[in-house]
């Protein structure tokens, strides 16, 4: 039992990580294209990863499959929101970002 807790604790703290990097990956990156691809990629992973933990800890069938359903539910949000702003500023003229080399630097 003790193993259960200890692996549902460290998927759980993973998974927390993983939301942090997206939340940092949003405040840091420097266009709309890469912010969309940090929050959507590193969150998403990061809400597997608890749900996984959380499924360690189901007490049913019913409740897992429940936490599965809405994992699969907000992998479908977040891609589609994920494409819809992308499209959106690509419609705008939003170019993406590229680095500049610095002669000076």
């Amino acid at each position: 039992m003790i193993l259960v807790e200890l692996l549902q604790a460290i998927l759980l703290i993973a998974g927390v990580g993983f939301f942090l990097v997206g939340t940092v990956g949003i405040l840091r990156f420097p266009d709309v294209y890469t912010r969309v691809h940090a929050l959507t990629k590193a969150d998403n992973l990061g809400l597997g990863l608890i749900v996984f933990g959380l499924l360690l800890g189901a007490d049913s069938l019913p409740v897992a499959l429940k936490l599965l359903l809405i994992w699969g539910l907000a992998l479908v949000a977040s891609a589609t929101a994920g494409y819809l702003v992308a499209r959106a500023a690509r419609r705008r003229g939003v170019r993406p970002w590229k680095a500049q080399h610095r002669e000076d630097a």
